[in-house]
């Protein structure tokens, strides 16, 4: 069967050519257009169930939203792993789904559960799931600053909230555009309770008045003059004003008493809960782009650049938009890492060929059959929808070294035959005629076919066994499944192609390139040299098959006592054993500062550790840029509280940095730079980071999970646990979280004396969160942009106990 291919390729090798070219050019095609990512995806099928619950304390997140949808989230088809979160004013509901399981359907099923769950939660808190992305998503962000100070941080968010960000969002691939930063603008109502009290107006009312005052209505059609209007009553608040002018009642006297004559109405910014900072310098707007999971990274990344270009012209004057984090750099310096490297395989496999076979001309096979190899396998990555990243590239980089085999094993033995038979008999020369040019052209023919049929079906073969031999990888499973598959559907691909082209295109090469003078093997010094160190080996080995086989035996017993025992070191003790790690760390070229405060930080106090660290960080020649992140997001792929740094450093291209230093050098660099009590410092790179936090649910790939009915006591053992794991050999950081280190001011209503008064708990409660809180009780309609308007008593009512006993329902 191979005899019969390799004959049928030979006689029609124009149809051979062909068919190899148009190969080729639907590989180019691919490897232009194939999606292109650092490494594979490699989180799991999640859903994030969003639940915003403002003001409130995590416990009462928790017991209100998180348990009960956790519980309900059990139950959903398909979900492996259910892990609840409770924050202040929020919740997050992570639904792990089995591997194998389609998003959407996932999706859908979640859907359906929360519409059971969400009849067991406080009236008007409706959970929504999260973007159909992840934490690896995270693909680009961007600052946006006003050096000349025309723009404020408020102004700078409202572009960001009403501008840019649905600009992006409509981009193919962008699934969400977080904002972070600034100061959202809001109305606010600074209540007088000694003026309501005067008037005798409640806080309810209040809120009710104004919640009426901002609508506009419609009132149907009329006819007028054979044309017909539509009535409109418009009544959206417009400005401070219009709030002012809000009537809540009339005195006896017949005078309207409006929101004015109890309050001061202010624009002011929204309650934060992160801040990001650029360079140390100040506060900054961030805009973070999450891009949909199964995406090119690198197309959604180039159409967000391009939209921002398009963009910047039509920004007020004095905004300026930078590139914050850029994960396109990365995956080109990996993409070009990689085709470089397959490139020096390929010139390094034709100058040997050219060295030991002394014929330039015969290295030309091996040279043209690697691309076609590489360009087939592209192709296939291309039509299996495989992403080209450093292990799918990978699984081709390996297997080059075996594809050439083929090229090398079959034009060598052409020589061979060609060295008995001679290479003046067969290969046409100038002076010869044409019947002798004839005959021996069709004798080279039959040589090459001799040649290809002697040891063709056994290369054949042997490639296939190579290339099945990886297919054991593809049965992992999960994230171990995820990275390596890639690059063992590569390899097989590889493999199986270079099988095809060794008793196809190969032969026909030959037949062409292998023309002219042929050196014996003779007359090569380098092959004669190493000829004469090997044979003596060979026969030692083959005529003492016994002795080495129990050498060979003994050897690999060996390497049990360095791999599992560990090797004697000096002084007598025994070094520590070969380690082993899932994935090798991937030097992204930027790295991540993610330390951890301890609870309880305020904001004001967040900013000021932002902007030091970020200052220091700076300090270190290799560093371009610095994004510090404090806090959360807007974004349920954010689970950050604000005891959480995340800090982007961008460092310079490696021909600025020190002579001699490595990424390495410039962490341990920052390790010692950037010290501040209470602070546990903590230094990696961004995607593996995600990687881990998505897999294991906590920041590290390491962690110690304690469960129990209670908090103090589990909070106790965290503590003891961080001590003793702090002493291990190895460990760089080890934080405990905090799980009870929140600050409260607690009000315990008496029912009774509440009674006597004719007010329930809830009347009692409201007024807490409205008078302390602060409470949005509607939006202002200007435009495309939304902003609160917000309800609350005057900071000195309600920043000390002596007050906050005080607050008046």
């Amino acid at each position: 069967m191979i005899a019969k291919i390799i004959d049928y390729s030979l006689r029609n090798r124009a149809l051979v050519l062909i068919v190899s070219v148009m190969v080729m050019g639907a590989g180019i095609y691919s490897a232009l257009n194939i999606p292109i990512d650092a490494i594979p995806d490699l989180s799991d099928v999640q859903v994030i169930v969003y639940t915003e619950y403002p003001g409130q304390a995590p416990e009462v997140i928790e017991d209100q939203i998180t348990y009960p949808l956790s519980s309900a989230m059990l139950a959903v088809p398909h979900a492996r792993v259910v892990r609840g979160y409770s924050f202040f004013g929020f919740s997050l509901v992570y639904v792990i789904f089995e591997d194998g399981t389609d998003l959407y359907d996932a999706r859908s099923r979640v859907l359906e559960y929360l519409n059971f769950a969400t009849g067991r939660l406080p009236s008007g808190v409706r959970p929504q799931i999260g973007p159909d992305a992840t934490g690896v998503g995270w693909v680009y962000m961007y600052v946006l600053s006003d050096p000349t100070g025309r723009n404020n941080l408020q102004e700078l968010r409202s572009i960001q909230d009403w501008v840019l960000k649905y600009e992006l969002a409509s981009l193919d691939g962008v699934s969400e555009v977080a904002s972070l930063g600034g100061f959202v603008k809001q109305y606010q109502v600074i209540v007088d309770p000694t003026r309501l009290i005067n008037h005798e107006i409640s806080l309810a009312h209040l809120r009710s008045q104004l919640a009426r005052s901002n609508s506009d209505t419609g009132g149907r059609l009329i006819e007028m003059g054979e044309t017909e209007y539509m009535v409109r009553g418009l009544g959206y608040i417009e400005s401070t004003r219009d709030i002012e002018d809000v009537v809540l009642k009339v005195d006896g006297e017949g005078n309207p008493i409006t929101i004015g004559d109890v309050a001061i109405v202010q624009i002011g910014p929204e309650i934060r809960r992160g801040i990001a900072d650029w360079n140390g310098e100040g506060e900054v707007v961030t805009g973070i782009v999450v891009m949909r999971q199964g995406e090119n990274t690198l197309e959604v990344i180039e159409r967000v650049k391009q939209r921002l270009r398009e963009i910047r012209p039509s920004l007020p004057e004095g905004v300026e938009i930078r590139d914050g984090y850029d994960r396109s750099q990365l995956i080109n310096r990996a993409v070009a890492n990689v085709t470089w490297k397959l490139l020096e395989e390929m010139i390094v496999v034709a100058i040997v060929v050219a060295i030991f076979l002394r014929h330039a001309r015969s290295a030309l096979v091996a040279i043209v059959t690697l691309p076609v190899g590489v360009l087939a396998s592209l192709l296939l990555m291309y039509v299996l929808e495989i992403n080209a990243n450093v292990m799918s590239l990978g699984g081709i980089a390996i297997a080059i070294g075996v594809m050439v085999d083929a090229s090398i094993v079959l034009t060598e033995n052409l020589h061979k035959h060609m060295e008995k038979v001679g290479s003046d008999a067969i290969v046409p020369q100038s002076g010869d005629s044409a019947e002798q040019g004839h005959a021996k052209s069709a004798l080279f023919l039959h040589t090459v076919r001799q040649a290809a049929v002697e040891v063709g079906p056994a290369l054949f073969f042997s490639l296939l066994i190579i290339a099945v031999s990886f297919l054991p990888v593809l049965t992992l499973q999960e994230q171990s499944g995820r990275l390596f598959r890639p690059l063992a559907l590569t390899k097989t691909f590889a493999m199986t192609f270079a099988a095809v082209i060794a008793i196809t295109l190969i032969p026909v090469l030959m037949s062409w390139f292998v023309r002219g003078k042929t050196p014996t093997e003779a007359e090569n010094p380098i092959s004669r040299r190493l000829i004469g160190w090997y044979r003596p080996i060979i026969e030692y080995a083959l005529n003492r098959p016994r002795k080495i086989l129990i050498l060979s035996a003994v050897s690999v017993l060996l390497l049990i006592i360095p791999v599992y025992i560990g090797i004697p070191a000096p002084g007598g003790a025994l070094k520590k054993p070969i380690g082993g790690e899932f994935m090798p760390t991937l030097n992204e070229g930027d790295i991540l500062y993610m330390p951890t405060t301890l609870p309880g930080i305020s904001i004001t106090k967040a900013r000021e550790l932002l902007q030091q660290t970020d200052r220091l960080i700076m300090t270190v020649p290799e560093v371009k840029h610095v994004v510090g992140k404090i806090g959360r997001a807007e974004t349920a792929t954010d689970p950050a509280p604000l005891t959480m740094i995340e800090t982007h450093i961008i460092l310079k291209d490696r021909s600025e940095w020190r002579r001699g230093f490595t990424i390495e050098d410039i962490m341990a660099e920052l390790r010692t730079t950037v010290q501040f009590p209470g602070l546990t410092n903590a230094w990696t790179y961004p995607i593996r980071t995600r990687i881990d936090m998505l897999s294991t649910g906590i920041k590290t790939p390491v962690g110690i999970k304690l469960m129990g009915d209670d908090l103090e006591t589990l909070s106790q053992f965290g503590e003891e646990l961080e001590a003793i794991v702090r002493n291990i050999e190895g460990t760089a950081s080890v934080q405990s979280e905090r799980v009870t280190g929140g600050r409260y001011i607690d009000y315990e209503i008496n029912r009774r004396e509440a009674a006597r008064y004719g007010l329930s708990v809830g009347d009692i409660q409201d007024t807490i969160m409205m008078a302390v809180g602060g409470q949005n009780v509607t939006y202002t309609v200007e435009g495309l942009a939304r902003y609160p308007v917000n309800i609350r008593y005057p900071r000195e009512l309600r920043d000390n106990l002596d007050r906050l006993h005080e607050i008046w329902s």
